[in-house]
């Protein structure tokens, strides 16, 4: 196959700062990394910041950032958001919809003519169009202009939005597609017919670092052990679950602990442990790295991931994971890597938190066993080189 030299990321937000989520860090990565091996790489985006109202916040335009030519254009304006509320709503429950709703949804889903328009007439101009994540209008829209030179980056969930056929078109529909893991691959084969041999499991690369497990509790004046979680704060990402589960192991047990959060969005622990938890808020990514490292274990509480950065940077600090059982992704990196334990309920929750602060050489062997996965399997060079085969021939 010939190598695709120049190529289009779509996605509805570019990832700057510490603003946006998994799905556009990995995009933005994987963009800064096509630009890295002498790619010429465009990345058509939107003008908004912000996930919850979509205004255009940002000027229209192009502007370089590092390698990579990022050019904004307006979400539109005319969207019906109710209509788009009401068919989410309908779809999240898992009802059936009708065949105009699931248009009505997609239509009003984030969209932009203006960037539809751009990448229209300048099409000739690429060897690969490639967006994502899935759940978005423009993620469809440019799977529809760019056929077979689409690549889909789905970040996919096991959800009602996964079975509409508006969904399941645009994956069978694809040019080729690249997974970031095993599971979601899996989830897509069991719900799509895929193209054979059109799909690869890609993933992002995890920078090598090493952090002092030491450093972020004296510094902040921390004499307890604590658990960390880092990510946005939504019931989408189990967060209440993860407040509520430790406010009960902290009555039951009476054991010193505090929870820290990294991130982004409000958190509201219960009255009783408001003094135990720490919302921390955005920190620097060192800084980051050694609060994870410093840490009794990581905790996953979400049932919907396709990959889990945050989850792979908690092994190479040397931390093991504690993750819901439920979410086939990060279970699968736990139990693949050796490197964690997972619960579905709290008296499993408690067992194995109670495990992991008992046993510190216990908590050792699963943190080293972590560092090892990833050193193994998601290092920059390695998933660069995955990338790149999927890139220029479909899959690898």
């Amino acid at each position: 196959m010939p190598r695709s030299e120049r190529i289009a990321f779509v996605c509805p937000r570019f990832a700057e700062g510490a603003t946006v989520g998994g799905a556009e860090t990995l995009l933005r990565w994987q963009a800064e990394r096509a630009a890295m091996a002498g790619r010429s790489v465009t990345f058509l985006t939107t003008c908004a910041e912000n996930h919850f109202t979509w205004a255009n916040d940002l000027p229209a335009g192009p502007k370089q950032a590092g390698p990579i030519l990022v050019h904004r254009f307006p979400v539109d304006g005319d969207r019906d958001v109710g209509t788009f509320l009401r068919v989410q709503a309908a779809i999240s429950r898992g009802g059936l919809v009708s065949e105009a709703d699931e248009r009505a949804w997609i239509e009003n889903s984030v969209n932009s003519r203006a960037l539809c328009r751009h990448l229209e007439e300048r099409l000739g101009e690429f060897d690969r169009v490639v967006a994502g994540p899935y759940l978005f209008g423009t993620t469809v829209a440019a799977g529809r202009i760019a056929r077979s030179k689409f690549m889909l980056v789905p970040c996919l969930h096991d959800e009602g939005f996964a079975r509409t056929g508006v969904i399941r078109r645009m994956f069978e529909d694809s040019g080729s597609i690249g997974f970031n893991s095993e599971p979601e691959r899996d989830l897509a084969a069991r719900l799509y017919e895929l193209k054979p041999g059109r799909s690869a499991v890609i993933g992002m690369g995890i920078p090598e670092f090493d952090a002092d497990p030491g450093a972020f509790a004296a510094r902040r004046g921390i004499a307890e052990p604590y658990i960390i979680y880092s990510g946005r704060r939504e019931g989408g990402k189990g967060t209440p679950v993860l407040m509520d589960y430790f406010a009960l192991f902290r009555r039951r047990s009476g054991r010193p602990l505090k929870l820290l959060l990294t991130g982004s969005g409000e958190a509201h622990p219960p009255d009783a442990v408001r003094g135990d938890v720490m919302d921390l808020g955005f920190l620097p990514e060192e800084e980051k790295r050694e609060a994870m490292a410093g840490a009794v274990a990581f905790c996953h509480p979400s049932v919907n991931e396709s990959f889990s950065i945050v989850q792979l940077e908690a092994f190479m600090a040397r931390t093991p994971a504690l993750v819901h059982g439920m979410c086939e992704v990060t279970t699968f990196h736990c139990r693949r890597a050796r490197a964690g334990l997972w619960f579905r309920t709290y008296p499993e929750f408690e067992e194995c938190l109670l495990r992991l602060l008992d046993r510190p050489g216990l908590r050792a062997a699963l943190g080293g066993a972590g560092r090892r996965y990833v050193l193994e399997h998601y290092t920059c060079g390695a998933v660069s080189r995955r990338l790149m085969a999927a890139l220029d021939g479909g899959a690898a």
